[in-house]
């Protein structure tokens, strides 16, 4: 998994976790990354600094920076963290209950995903609701084809 700092083209800044840089460039190329603000599909990653660390995992190789000056709590905006937070919070809920809906109710074909979807597109079998794997070649050649696939919805926790 990695994390990237995000910004729309109204600049607001938000963070979000994909499961590999080029996930990351295929959701935001099919509009499906958007400002959780202002709802813009204009995203671009922001300047994010790396963490870096040292030998044998003692800690950072180099100093982190200096804190910027937080300013007085009246003048910070009321919210959008938790704001995010929250909504965060409420799309891991959603994604977890649809992933769990299409495994209640689809069978689950395994590898063979690619030929039964072929098979059920090509009306050589009946359709019916089906998941299971299929490899980035096996998935693009079925969208080519004109064969409607989506991936599972993946969350950071089903990794541990």
């Amino acid at each position: 998994m990695i994390r990237y700092t995000l910004r729309c083209d109204r600049s607001h800044e938000f963070e979000s976790w994909f499961q590999s840089s080029s996930a990351y460039d295929s959701q935001v190329k099919r509009k499906l990354v958007t400002c959780p603000l202002c709802g813009s599909a204009k995203v671009d990653k922001a300047i994010m600094a790396p963490r870096i660390v040292g030998k044998k995992g003692r800690g950072p190789a180099t100093p982190p920076p200096e804190p910027a000056a937080t300013p007085a709590p009246e003048a910070m905006p009321s919210g959008p963290t938790s704001l995010l937070m929250a909504q965060e919070r409420e799309l891991r809920t959603k994604l977890k209950e649809l992933r769990d809906h299409i495994v209640k109710n689809a069978d689950n074909v395994g590898e063979k995903f690619a030929n039964e979807a072929r098979a059920m597109h090509y009306g050589d079998k009946e359709h019916r609701p089906i998941y299971g794997e299929a490899s980035p070649d096996e998935a693009k050649s079925l969208i080519d084809e004109g064969i409607e696939v989506s991936p599972l919805p993946t969350l950071p926790e089903d990794r541990n």
